[in-house]
């Protein structure tokens, strides 16, 4: 594990070859989500199934994050990471060359997410055993930067190619992001051993979840990541198709109008990098709590006002969806940090396991949610497409509420010391 003064350009030479892969596997994330309004037309989906299939994949990805947390505590993360990354690397082609309407895109986009969790808490654990508490919020803001530049690219490639190439070439270019990232992983973690962590007696899955049940402080960390994941996967789903009705203008839905929407949120993407990165690194040096607070408040005042502002010129609602992402996002890093210094490392892979089916439950009821509540606001008595859209995205806002609540009376318990070296 690395400490101040130690071989700082070697850590940061394999920091970035991690974020590498994670870049190459983010990029399936969004692909479905980016030409989402030509999927609903082509299809003839509801909102509601639109949301379902995007469900799907949080199902799944949420199961898979549960059996990687407790993969890596018994066989190590290394292999873990290795191993399911090549199952991501062939479901993201599955998904891409056979999906061709509701039940196999419900199917193939779950599967996609069962296979897709190797490169999450396996690669988190991976940087928890080898950078300090001084840096480690850093070092994992910067992973997960990573990923939002996948969201990004993925996003800005099919706003470009998908006049040209469709939907479904969009979905193939953008598989090859994690077939490159699984090959890629085998050179980058070449040296890196292969830890497993000896536990005091023999000890079962029940076990190792009753020690994080009963883990009071780490609990009420993982239940503020649950509330942040309902707002934030939900943003995620269907920022997208938002900008381009917006796009459009009251007008049909054309590629072109879809094209635009991918690229303008492929922007927020982007900015949403300088949010991990400095969501980690602040909370390093000002406390894991403040830092949850200050961004999830803010997020949440843009999940009350954001849907409301379909009308708005594109260019201002472009600059509220960076803040809105940036801030929803900023706290990602130190939720992951945090469970690190609450739980000892025996146990953090079944922490980041409980945390994944809770907080991905949320996060695979949070589009689909969405989507019900802008069926039932744009029908009877409503009939209003301008309060489907705003009532849909403060469902995402109520969702979160909780989030501040509960990081507050975690920062008020004498255990919250553990965490930034006692600045909680």
């Amino acid at each position: 594990m690395s400490t101040p003064g130690g071989n700082s350009q070697r850590d940061a030479a394999w920091l970035y070859e991690l974020c590498v892969t994670r870049f190459g596997f983010a990029m399936m994330f969004t692909a479905y989500s980016g030409v989402l309004p030509l999927l609903r037309a082509d299809w003839n989906l509801s909102a509601g199934e639109a949301g379902l299939i995007q469900s799907a994949w949080h199902l799944g990805y949420l199961v898979s994050l549960f059996v990687a947390g407790f993969l890596s505590d018994h066989f190590g993360a290394r292999r873990t990471f290795l191993a399911g990354n090549l199952l991501a690397a062939a479901s993201a082609m599955l998904f891409a060359l056979f999906t061709d309407g509701f039940v196999s895109a419900l199917l193939l986009h779950g599967l996609l997410g069962l296979c897709s969790g190797s490169s999450y808490t396996p690669g988190l654990t991976l940087i928890s055993e080898r950078f300090s508490s001084q840096v480690r919020g850093r070092a994992m803001g910067f992973y997960l930067a990573a990923a939002s530049l996948g969201y990004a690219v993925a996003l800005l490639l099919g706003g470009a190619l998908v006049t040209s190439i469709g939907w479904r070439g969009v979905f193939v270019v953008t598989a090859c992001g994690p077939l490159a990232a699984a090959c890629l992983s085998f050179h980058a973690l070449r040296r890196t051993p292969n830890v497993v962590h000896p536990a005091p007696a023999a000890i079962g899955i029940g076990p190792s979840l009753l020690e994080v049940l009963r883990n009071r402080p780490a609990m009420r960390m993982i239940w503020a990541y649950v509330f942040h994941s309902w707002e934030l996967l939900g943003m995620w789903a269907w920022l997208p198709a938002f900008l381009a009705i917006s796009a459009a203008a009251g007008g049909d839905v054309t590629a072109q109008a879809v094209g635009l929407g991918a690229v303008l949120s492929a922007i927020t993407y982007g900015a949403s990098m300088a949010g991990s990165i400095a969501g980690g690194s602040l909370s390093d040096r000002w406390g894991r709590t403040a830092v949850i607070l200050a961004m999830s408040c803010a997020s949440l005042a843009c999940s009350f006002a954001f849907g409301w502002m379909l009308s708005w010129p594109l260019w201002l609602l472009l600059v509220v969806a960076i803040i809105y992402n940036v801030t929803a996002i900023g706290d990602s890093s130190v939720y992951s940090t945090a469970i690190t210094e609450l739980v000892p490392p025996r146990y953090i892979g079944a922490a980041y396991s409980i945390r994944s089916v809770l907080g991905f439950g949320a996060g695979a009821v949070s589009p689909w949610t969405f989507g019900l509540v802008f069926d039932w606001a744009r029908g009877a008595p409503l009939n209003s497409e301008a309060w489907a859209w705003g009532l849909a995205w403060t469902s995402l806002g109520v969702g979160a509420l909780l989030g501040p609540l509960v990081t507050l009376r975690l920062r008020r318990m004498p255990e919250a010391k553990q965490m930034a070296g006692g600045k909680r």
